[in-house]
C-alpha cells in the first residue's frame, strides 16, 4: 500500500532520492546504504524521510516503464555525462504517474533540482519533457506491459523457464507493488496485531499494511518484535524445537533468524564476517533482551568448539527473491553474479554439513528465486554426498501453505503466493538429517 503523500515538502526530500539512484544506478551499491551514507536524511524530518524512501523505491521499480515514456518524448537520449538529468527526469515521471503529485509541484521541483546539481542548463528541457509527461504520460502506461518492461530481460527468461509463463508474469508483477510490513513477535500474534492494527498471518508473523515510523510504534523499543518478511521466518522454522539445543546460525546478519532460535530457547552462536554486521545484530539482539554469542569470521572456514545439534545456513546469494523490497537488486545482478554464487554456496554448504554432528539437523536456505542457487544447488550435493539425507517438510510445519513445498519436500515460495494478503518474498529451504556414523 503506498501511503498518503504531503506534495508540499522540502526540497531536501528529492535531492535524497536523486543521491540514493546515483548511489545506486551510477555507483552500483544498494539502495539502503544510500539513506546511511546521506548526512542530510537523518536530519529531515519522518515525512520527508518517507517521501524520499518512496520515491526512489518507485522509480526503481517503474524504470522501465520510466524510461520507455520518456524515450516518446526526447527526440535523441542525453549525453552520458547527464546521468543525474536523467534521474531527475525519471524521479519526476514517478511523481506524476503513480505517487500523484500535483503537476505544478512535480515539475517546478524538478527545474529547480536541476539548478542545485548545476546543470541549470537543462532546465528547458526537464520543464518540457515533464510537462508533455504530465498531459499524455498516463495514458501511454495503459499500453505498455508494465511487468516485463520493469524486469531485466535475463531475470525473465530464468523465471520463464523455471516456473513457467504465468508464474513469471504473476511474480514480475508481485514485485511492483509497495509490499507490507511483517513482524516477527516473541508471543501472542493475536494481542500484538489487536495492539497494532495489523493481521495474524498463517505462521504467525503480524502484517502491517500501513506502517510508518517503525521505531516509535508500540512494543519497538521493549522489544517485543522484530521486523521480518514471514517467508523469512521458515528457515529457522524447519529447524523445529530448539530449546536448549546448540545451534549455528552462520551468515547471521542482520539477526531476524538468530532472534528466531533465541527466542526459542536456542543457545546460539551467530557467525558473519562483517564488524559492522555483527554490531547490528547484537544492537538488534539487546533490544530484544535476548542471549546469543556473537563470533566474527568467515563462515566458509570457521571450525566451532564444540558439536552443534543444528546448523543454520542462510547462504550469500542474488537475493532476487527479495525485489519487493529491494528494487535496485534487480539492476545490479548479472547472469554471470548467479555463477559465482552458486560456488560460494556449495563451498558454504559442504563446510557446514562437515561440521555438523552425526544426527544432527542442517537447514539451508537462500532468499532467491534462481533454482541454480536452490533446488540445483541441493541436487547436486545430494549427489556428491552419502552422508545426508534430505528430510521432507510437512505443510503443517508452514501453516498448511502447501502450495510452497515441492515434491521433494523443500520449500519454495514465490512472490505471487499469499497474493489476497498482499503477497511474500520469494525464499527456497531445504532440511538435511546427517546420517549417524555406521
Amino acid at each position: 500500500m503506498i501511503p498518503k503523500q504531503n506534495p508540499i515538502l522540502s526540497p531536501s526530500a528529492r535531492l535524497c532520492a536523486l543521491g540514493a539512484l546515483v548511489h545506486t544506478l551510477d555507483k552500483q551499491k544498494p539502495l539502503d546504504s544510500a539513506w546511511v551514507n546521506d548526512r542530510h536524511f537523518t536530519t529531515m524530518s519522518p515525512s520527508d524521510r518517507a517521501f524520499a524512501q518512496l520515491l526512489a523505491k518507485t522509480t526503481l521499480r517503474r524504470i522501465g516503464q520510466i524510461d520507455d515514456i520518456l524515450a516518446q518524448f526526447m527526440d535523441r537520449p542525453l549525453a552520458s555525462g547527464a546521468s543525474r538529468i536523467k534521474h531527475i527526469l525519471r524521479l519526476g515521471v514517478a511523481q506524476l504517474i503513480w505517487l500523484d503529485t500535483p503537476p505544478h509541484a512535480a515539475v517546478h521541483c524538478a527545474v529547480e533540482m536541476t539548478k542545485q546539481v548545476k546543470m541549470e542548463k537543462f532546465g528547458g528541457l526537464v520543464n518540457a519533457v515533464l510537462k508533455k509527461v504530465s498531459t499524455a504520460g498516463k495514458q501511454l502506461t495503459e499500453k505498455q506491459d508494465a511487468a516485463k518492461l520493469n524486469t531485466p530481460e535475463w531475470l525473465w527468461k530464468s523465471w520463464e523457464k523455471a516456473y513457467g509463463p504465468e508464474a513469471c508474469r504473476k511474480m514480475a508483477e508481485a514485485h511492483l507493488r509497495e509490499p507490507p510490513l511483517d513482524l516477527s513477535v516473541k508471543a501472542d500474534p493475536a494481542f500484538w496485531a489487536e495492539q497494532l492494527g495489523g493481521v495474524v498471518m498463517p505462521m504467525g508473523s503480524v502484517r502491517l499494511r500501513d506502517a510508518r515510523n517503525i521505531t516509535q510504534l508500540k512494543g519497538f523499543a521493549e522489544g517485543y518484535w522484530w521486523v521480518q518478511d514471514m517467508a523469512a521466518t521458515i528457515p529457522a522454522r524447519l529447524l523445529g524445537d530448539v530449546r536448549e539445543k546448540r545451534v549455528i546460525d552462520l551468515c547471521a546478519a542482520p539477526g531476524g533468524k538468530t532472534a528466531q532460535l533465541a527466542a526459542g530457547g536456542a543457545k546460539v552462536s551467530a557467525v558473519d564476517r562483517s564488524k559492522e554486521r555483527i554490531a547490528m545484530l547484537k544492537t538488534n539482539v539487546h533490544r530484544l533482551k535476548l542471549q546469543a554469542d556473537y563470533v566474527t569470521t568467515d563462515a566458509s572456514k570457521w571450525l566451532p568448539s564444540f558439536a552443534p545439534d543444528a546448523i543454520l545456513l542462510d547462504a550469500p546469494c542474488s537475493a532476487t527473491g527479495t525485489l519487493r523490497r529491494h528494487p535496485d537488486v534487480a539492476w545490479h545482478r548479472q547472469p554471470e553474479d548467479i555463477a559465482r554464487m552458486v560456488e560460494t554456496q556449495a563451498n558454504m554448504l559442504n563446510h557446514a554439513l562437515d561440521m555438523l554432528s552425526p544426527g544432527g539437523m542442517l537447514v539451508y536456505s537462500v532468499c532467491s528465486l534462481q533454482p541454480e542457487e536452490g533446488e540445483n544447488q541441493i541436487t547436486a550435493i545430494l549427489k556428491s554426498r552419502n552422508d545426508i539425507t534430505l528430510d521432507p517438510v510437512q505443510p503443517a510445519l508452514l501453516g498448511g501453505l502447501s502450495q510452497c513445498i515441492t515434491a521433494r519436500g523443500e520449500v519454495r515460495t514465490l512472490p505471487f503466493h499469499l497474493s489476497e494478503l498482499d503477497g511474500m518474498d520469494g525464499f527456497y529451504a531445504a532440511r538435511f538429517i546427517k546420517k549417524a556414523a555406521s
